[in-house]
């Protein structure tokens, strides 16, 4: 299978570069998948959970808060806001943080995740949240 060049960036660092089978974005329509030979495409991300795929399975799971995917027929670069693996999120600690947060701002919380173009701090924690209880959101 031919496979695409996969990196992903955060403000701070280059996490992660290699080729991949496929990776499936949090896209802000929607999920979407890139395969070797994808058409040309920037795309903005929302908070959600990206998949590697390597070898038929899915190596690894990573949250990121939102960004911008740029696309090529060989390439996939992920700019995101925020990039933590799912392996390494500590459910009670996002879950005080989104008590904290919608505490703060209480029609923050009652508003659905993806309202505003730009997710706020609390709806990348509740999306997070989320993300770590295996919910759609």
């Amino acid at each position: 299978m031919a496979q695409v060049t996969f990196e992903l960036v955060s403000p701070e660092r280059l996490l992660l570069s290699k080729p991949v089978d496929m990776v499936v974005l949090p896209g802000s329509e929607g999920l979407f998948g890139v395969l070797a030979g994808h058409a040309p495409l920037i795309a903005t991300l929302r908070p959600g959970v990206l998949d590697v795929h390597e070898n038929g399975s899915v190596t690894e799971r990573i949250f990121v808060g939102g960004g911008f995917a740029e696309v090529t027929p060989d390439r996939c670069v992920v700019l995101a806001e925020t990039a933590t693996p799912m392996k390494d999120i500590d459910r009670e600690a996002v879950a005080a943080k989104v008590a904290t947060l919608s505490a703060a701002d209480p029609a923050g919380a009652l508003r659905p995740i993806g309202e505003d173009p730009v997710p706020s701090e609390l709806d990348i924690a509740r999306a997070m949240l989320a993300a770590v209880d295996g919910l759609p959101f």
